[in-house]
């Protein structure tokens, strides 16, 4: 799919929403795949809040993307990491 053919227009500031268990490594680990599929993050760029019980994490990241196929690269790299949950 080519960027003129989404809803979306490039470049852009995107925001990924990722949950997992919590964990050590995890909030480290989502921010490196998306670094590697769009490039380095702000240092303001992450957001972290723990669910209720303190079981889980959601991870807000917001990174500027200039093409779909960073999309693409993030989140298929997201769907192979075990830590991940879901992510939107």
């Amino acid at each position: 799919m080519s960027d003129e053919e989404t809803l979306q227009t490039f470049p852009c500031e995107y925001t990924f929403k990722i949950f997992g268990r919590q964990s050590e490594t995890f909030v480290e680990r989502v921010g490196g795949i998306i670094a590697a599929a769009c490039g380095p993050l702000a240092d303001d760029a992450v957001s972290v809040r723990s669910s209720a019980g303190g079981r889980y994490l959601s991870v807000t990241i917001v990174q500027w993307v200039d093409r779909r196929h960073q999309l693409e690269r993030a989140y298929s790299a997201l769907k192979a990491e075990p830590q991940v949950l879901l992510y939107l």
